[in-house]
């Protein structure tokens, strides 16, 4: 009887002490968080739709990534169009660029793949598609030809390379079969592509379901106001990555702490707590290996772009 008198009153002081005990770990944990230090590792940020964007996004996702790894980083926006020859100069230890930035950075400077981010309906992957508006009398892409169509950006995997494929693959020649063909100037060129169209100033655009998709959900657009002639199969999208010269050891850290990111984790900046993945308008990360970037390699190849170009 005394022996079981004892053991209830250990379980009401353990019950008494967890919250206790909740709090140290909790204070404990907050201790681990590492005070960045040592040399300075500069994370080159392709352009999404401007600098200013482009910082606004991934300033708190860079900040998270000192707290958990305990080192100090850069981020540096970078126009795409300048972004491989400043790597090739050593501008930057890690990477987070488009997919074709990323094919040409692998096979020209041997740079890892680390993780590739999701967003959207399909995640880590994404689709061109070849527009119009719903009251359009275009149907088909054979009745793209003669017409005035309006690109993405020309590294654009999704918004160029993409429907210039589809075109070629329906047998008509963007070079040849169009009225013409235009590629907007300035930032928020996917935007400007689908405005294009709605507005009349062009009969087709070359829009990224990513981008048709988050214009929906900002309510920039219905979904009904458009009408998809044709659309490219999915692929990887927006990638990390690290220059062979880095620590394998940070390599792991930077990837591990990319993969575990969850929508709660927060930084502080400037007195604010932030969510680090709700202000870089990402839904996480996701692991691939180096052959799911095939289909864009083989896309690339058949459009005739860098890295495969041929003259």
């Amino acid at each position: 009887m005394m022996n079981d008198f004892l053991t209830v009153r250990r379980g009401f002081r353990l019950r008494a002490l967890l919250p206790v005990l909740a709090m140290a770990l909790a204070v404990l944990l907050a201790g681990c968080e590492k005070t960045p230090s040592g040399p300075v590792y500069r994370i080159g940020y392709m352009n999404c739709n401007s600098e200013a964007e482009t910082m606004h996004r991934f300033l708190p996702l860079t900040r998270y990534l000192e707290k958990e790894l305990g080192v100090r980083f850069e981020a540096i926006p970078v126009d795409t169009q300048d972004f491989v020859e400043r790597y090739e100069q050593g501008e930057f230890d890690f990477t987070h660029t488009n997919a074709i930035l990323y094919i040409i950075l692998k096979k020209e400077q041997n740079l890892e793949l680390l993780a590739t981010e999701k967003r959207g309906q399909y995640g880590s992957r994404t689709a061109g598609a070849l527009v119009v508006r719903r009251d359009s009398d275009i149907q088909t892409l054979e009745d793209v030809r003669g017409k005035r169509l309006i690109f993405g950006p020309q590294l654009a995997l999704q918004g160029y390379a993409a429907q210039y494929d589809l075109l070629l693959q329906a047998g008509i020649d963007p070079e040849l079969d169009l009225a013409y063909y235009a590629i907007p100037h300035g930032s928020f060129k996917h935007e400007k592509v689908i405005y294009g169209a709605w507005f009349g100033a062009f009969d087709v655009a070359a829009a990224p379901v990513l981008d048709l998709e988050i214009m929906i959900a900002e309510g920039k657009i219905e979904a009904d106001d458009f009408r998809i002639l044709a659309q490219s199969e999915i692929m990887p999208y927006c990638t990390f990555g690290a220059a062979p010269h880095v620590d394998a050891k940070l390599v792991a850290d930077f990837r591990r702490a990319l993969l575990k990111l969850t929508p709660e984790d927060t930084v502080e900046m400037d007195g604010e707590r932030i969510k680090v993945l709700n202000a870089a308008l990402i839904d996480g990360f996701e692991q691939l290996l180096d052959s799911d970037y095939d289909v864009n390699r083989d896309l690339l190849r058949r459009v005739n772009m860098p890295p495969y170009q041929e003259f």
